[in-house]
């Protein structure tokens, strides 16, 4: 037991504090080259203008750098590298027990936060050099929910042919066969996660949501006797901390796509890893609630006669036009993250 838990915090503490080592470089790289948005948003999802929007947020669009999500990912990987080679250079009992990179457990969730945070990345890039078919820069919405997708059709068909996960576990009610409908059902659920990544808006809001998150996950995973994922998932949380200490108020730099993608993409896998995937609604409340109210507020629109629901859609800069200081929505999102991903947690071990 003793050992296993400090499996579990050991690479979590490493990862947070090779993050806050690796935030000084990678922020006066970004600094210095100005690797912000060129033009704050002018044009929402709908083609109508964003007034109330940049009026929040103008300044803080175009003079804040993108890719913080490096420190996330970046810490991710050295940490696992810095664990492999002291795993190979110094063969032992104890460092081949602390080793949590296993086929079974983690190595599909590190090659979706892989490809999702080297996308995103491009994207990134491509945002910041004002250039790409998505003003004031990017990859298309189209292309990115192509690369989710097919990511998804993969990580499905893994779990389909490689694990032989043919069903979902309805808490207190038991297993739903799916069958081969099992692999469109994980792509929809990891579209439907990654919608989730625009809660990337606020100063410190998403680093909070995330960390309790993977949090809830590594707990559940824990009690399932999954070590190696569950390390896995500490290790996310320790990255993100260290990125989030440097994005509450005011943000040294903002997670963006290289960040979003990886985490939201990582998240759903982690889901079905653990057979969890029902609860992540719950454990992911904050994720789900901001897409759904995107989809609320074009419906209105396209239905209503351009009639609004939300001042500003996504939900959290509706509370920032109604007056909410940012930090403030920021702290009230944690408080709501921590007390629906320990419930989501609880009902997954009990049912």
């Amino acid at each position: 037991m003793i050992i296993n838990v400090v499996k579990i915090f050991l690479p979590s503490t490493v990862a947070f504090v090779i993050g806050i080592l690796l935030t000084p470089v990678l922020t006066h790289y970004l600094y210095k080259h100005k690797l912000w948005k060129k033009k704050a948003r002018e044009i929402a999802t709908d083609g109508r203008g964003t007034p109330l929007f940049n009026k929040l947020h103008k300044d803080k669009e175009v003079g804040t750098p993108k890719m913080g999500g490096i420190v996330i990912w970046g810490s991710v990987f050295l940490t696992i590298l810095l664990f492999s080679l002291v795993d190979k250079l110094f063969p032992g009992d104890l460092t081949t027990k602390l080793a949590f990179l296993s086929r079974n457990q983690t190595w599909l969730p590190l090659f979706t936060l892989i490809v999702g945070s080297l996308i995103g990345l491009v994207d990134d890039i491509f945002e910041v050099a004002g250039t790409g078919d998505y003003l004031p820069g990017g990859l298309s919405l189209k292309k990115r929910l192509l690369v989710v997708a097919l990511t998804a059709l993969i990580g499905g068909l893994w779990f389909f042919f490689k694990l032989e996960v043919v069903s979902v576990a309805i808490p207190f009610v038991g297993e739903l066969f799916l069958g081969w409908f099992f692999i469109p059902f994980f792509i929809a659920v990891m579209l439907v996660v990654y919608s989730g990544g625009v809660i990337d808006g606020i100063d410190g809001l998403a680093g909070g949501v995330f960390a309790a998150e993977f949090a809830a996950y590594g707990g559940i995973a824990f009690f399932q006797n999954q070590i190696d994922l569950a390390a896995f998932c500490a290790l996310i949380v320790g990255g993100t901390l260290a990125f989030l200490w440097f994005n509450i108020p005011p943000a040294r730099f903002y997670m963006s796509e290289t960040g979003t993608m990886g985490l939201t993409m990582t998240l759903a896998v982690v889901a079905f890893l653990t057979k969890a995937v029902v609860v992540l609604p719950i454990i992911a409340f904050p994720l789900f609630a901001t897409t759904a109210s995107d989809i609320i507020q074009l419906a209105s629109k396209k239905y209503r006669h351009g009639k609004k629901v939300f001042l500003i859609a996504p939900v959290h800069h509706h509370f920032e036009a109604l007056g909410w200081p940012g930090y403030k929505v920021t702290m009230r999102y944690w408080v709501l993250s921590i007390v629906f991903a320990v419930f989501g947690m609880i009902i997954a071990l009990i049912g």
